[in-house]
């Protein structure tokens, strides 16, 4: 009897979240990738000590790398401790890497990530996302939309 197979993208536990990137940017196409850690970097990120705030990915000799990313050095790390901020390598398949490529020289959009987490299986993942950046309009927008929504939730809750 073969093992049922997991559902895919299942987050179990969010270690960091860019939270700025859905205001800052219009989001296009969200793609999971592995990443490429150390084992001291693996316990940080169970401990929840990851920043991706002003963090990037890019793409460069066929390999899609997450810059600018921080993970905290591990506490009881030892002289074999990494560096929090190195770059890391993003693990996708060619052909994702390939379409993002084109997006970002052609259409002028930007790889953010979104979010970092532990998938049900245990391994780290992280979300990259095509994103387009949004004029100083287009943010204030987004702001009025979202306080109009807060109000309109508001009154509905007190009207009752």
């Amino acid at each position: 009897m073969a093992r049922p197979k997991p559902a895919v993208g299942v987050k179990v536990k969010t270690v960091a979240e860019n939270r700025r990137a859905r205001f800052e940017y219009y989001i296009e196409d969200v793609v999971e990738a592995g990443i490429m850690l150390t084992g001291t970097e693996v316990k940080s990120l169970r401990k929840g000590q990851a920043s991706i705030a002003e963090s990037f990915a890019e793409v460069r000799d066929g390999q899609m790398w997450l810059i600018n990313a921080t993970i905290q050095e591990f506490s009881h790390g030892n002289i074999f401790n990494h560096e929090p901020k190195r770059q890391r390598k993003l693990l996708l398949h060619a052909r994702q890497i390939e379409k993002m490529h084109t997006a970002v020289s052609r259409q002028g959009m930007t790889l953010v990530p979104l979010v970092i987490y532990f998938n049900d299986r245990g391994r780290a993942k992280i979300e990259i996302a095509l994103g387009k950046g949004k004029q100083l309009h287009d943010k204030r927008e987004t702001s009025k939309e979202r306080d109009w929504q807060r109000d309109k939730a508001r009154l509905m809750r007190d009207k009752g």
